[in-house]
């Protein structure tokens, strides 16, 4: 790539949220200028990043001019997409309506789009499948790409819900205790978002499965137990009473329980030494989780 493509503003979805707030911070820190493309530029999280030197523009992806608009200009797309708070057609329509506009200004060289970890293997999961929809379409527009897919966040792990059952002693999820999943800190997928969009030659035309390491529900809450101060038990819920809540999530975790997801961490991790790679001992002895008193 030109010095052109390193001086042009890198474009970043989700900036405000977890994963596109870590891109957008790992970029700024690498040296990259950053576009952050919100729906509310004067939220807190906006005004952090733009005290962070990062350009706020608004954006609403069913908005197509705000898009062009947005993009213009720009020499690459950290593009993600949501299904929470839509719905299937509208995520895989919006992710799309993305993609087309990042061809349609003609500076993009390089979209870097995060999905899901084995979200290409026909999962049967809706928000793996809407996720591989938008991937499918990335490949027909003749830009250079790079999929990112990450495995369970961690992040999920300090949510509403998850800190309700915390305080009271366990922490509950639709898995066995014993059995493993690949997880991820929103920070190690910025990381390697940035890491990638700074040596396109590299990682275009892949698709990479993004974990730190394998840890089973009683690891996962032995680790916020060592780092909050307070005695947690990892308790299953039963798959059941998840369809209650979200057809979507049952099915996710049923195929986590079921097929199990798939991703070789030394691999990865070889390839990859700049990246921080946290683990869940790590992550969670970095929060403060306010459990006790």
């Amino acid at each position: 790539m030109t010095q052109e493509f390193y001086s042009a503003p890198v474009a970043v979805t989700g900036a405000t949220g977890a994963q596109g707030g870590a891109a957008a911070r790992a970029l700024l820190a690498a040296g990259r200028p950053v576009r952050a493309l919100t729906r509310d530029p004067l939220s807190r999280a906006a005004v952090e990043l733009r005290e962070l030197g990062a350009e706020l523009v608004r954006a609403d992806f069913d908005d197509h001019e705000s898009l062009l608009a947005a993009l213009d200009g720009t020499g690459a797309l950290f593009a993600m997409s949501t299904p929470f708070g839509t719905d299937f057609d509208t995520e895989v329509r919006q992710g799309i309506a993305l993609l087309d506009a990042a061809k349609a200004v003609g500076s993009v060289r390089h979209i870097v789009f995060t999905s899901a970890m084995n979200a290409d293997l026909g999962t049967g999961i809706p928000h793996f499948d809407s996720k591989w929809r938008i991937e499918q379409h990335l490949a027909t527009l003749g830009l250079p790409w790079t999929v990112l897919g990450p495995g369970a966040f961690m992040e999920n792990y300090a949510n509403d819900w998850t800190l309700e059952s915390l305080r009271e002693g366990y922490f509950a999820i639709p898995m066995p205790a014993d059995s493993p999943l690949p997880l991820v800190a929103a920070a190690d997928i910025g990381a390697f978002a940035a890491l990638a969009l700074s040596d396109p030659a590299r990682f275009a035309g892949r698709r990479i499965e993004l974990a730190s390491q394998w840890r089973t529900p009683a690891q996962i809450a032995a680790a916020i137990s060592a780092a909050s101060g307070r005695e947690i038990a990892a308790r299953e819920v039963p798959l059941a009473v998840v369809e209650t809540y979200s057809a979507d999530l049952a099915a996710m975790f049923r195929y986590f329980q079921e097929v199990g997801l798939k991703v070789d961490l030394d691999a990865l991790h070889a390839e990859s030494p700049q990246v921080a790679w946290h683990t869940m001992e790590r992550w969670a002895a970095e929060r403060t989780w306010g459990l006790v008193g």
